[in-house]
């Protein structure tokens, strides 16, 4: 048997982020249940660790192997890479591989701006409006990608440790139409929606500057020893989170603000919960969607990819 795979440019390609928001979306009004989801399972290396990921869908099951070796950089190598392995759900049999890196720099995304999404349908606003990007790797300027594709941006102000990758990343999508600028911290107190896309493991701004009105979408650190928003928006937001087990395992960005016991009594939103029409926050509070990444997503948008993608090669041939 030979195993189709699919590479980072036919993922990239074929994979739009509206088709990705959209697969994510129709997984959840579909039933997929995020708290079936397996922990991450990590087992130490040498170089650094393996990340496993399991997880089945409603038509396949898979798994993400990715590895985590911090020293690559620094001998010109990336240093997460990975290879996801899709499968029939009924008979276990292998369907297709494909690269594990560019899909999570897919569904990452995917999942925060179908979250923005319906958050701006509650808040009744026609587009992400002024929004503040906190980073400035891949994964940032992915997400500005998919928020501009799915949601629209009418001004993209940057922020960066370092003034000149801000200014590059900020150029790039003036480039492309966007009125963008970099800025500072405390540019978050004039946008509709923050994103944090970094791997600061302290808070990257002041939580008492996000407006009453804002949508703040913190997704670049995970592990309870790593946040990028501050207790003073945890406890001023109304939360969505990706699962409850998830987030009570490995969401820094509130554990600090009330115990996991303390967040499982109070009760938290989920995404699924938020996409099918059941949450109903409180008015004049910030709306704080933070995730980690689970399983189920990395199945989802590598099904739909895989059915693109098969259906292309069936044309082809």
């Amino acid at each position: 048997m030979t195993l189709p795979y699919f590479d980072a440019e036919a993922l990239a390609t074929h994979l739009t982020p509206a088709r990705a928001v959209a697969a994510l979306e129709e997984a959840l009004l579909g039933g997929q249940d995020p708290e079936l989801d397996s922990p991450r399972l990590f087992a130490p290396l040498e170089a650094g660790e393996f990340l496993l990921m399991p997880a089945q869908s409603a038509r396949y099951a898979g798994i993400k192997v990715a590895t985590v070796a911090p020293g690559n950089p620094a001998k010109g190598h990336p240093k997460i890479q990975g290879t996801y392995l899709l499968l029939d759900r009924s008979t276990l049999t292998p369907l297709a591989a494909m690269d594990g890196a560019e899909l999570t720099l897919i569904r990452t995304p995917a999942v925060t701006t179908l979250a923005i999404k319906h958050l701006l349908a509650i808040r009744g606003a026609a587009s992400a409006g002024v929004v503040t990007v906190l980073g400035t790797s891949l994964q940032a300027d992915r997400h500005i990608e998919a928020i501009h594709a799915v949601c629209g941006i009418s001004e993209l102000v940057v922020i960066g440790r370092r003034a000149e990758a801000a200014d590059a990343l900020a150029l790039k999508w003036a480039g492309r139409g966007i009125p963008s600028r970099a800025g500072v911290a405390q540019d978050v107190a004039t946008a509709n929606v923050v994103v944090c896309a970094t791997s600061s493991v302290t808070p990257v701004f002041d939580g008492r500057l996000i407006a009453d009105n804002a949508i703040v979408a913190a997704i670049g650190s995970h592990g309870l020893d790593a946040r990028e928003v501050d207790p003073i928006l945890a406890l001023r937001a109304e939360v969505v989170v990706e699962g409850v087990a998830s987030a009570l395992r490995e969401a820094g960005d509130l554990i600090p603000a009330r115990s996991a016991a303390q967040w499982k009594d109070r009760g938290l939103c989920t995404l699924s919960e938020l996409v099918v029409g059941r949450f109903g926050p409180v008015a004049g509070k910030p709306l704080l969607y933070t995730g980690v990444g689970m399983s189920w997503e990395d199945i989802v948008v590598a099904g739909r990819a895989f059915e693109i993608l098969h259906d292309a090669d069936a044309k082809v041939h």
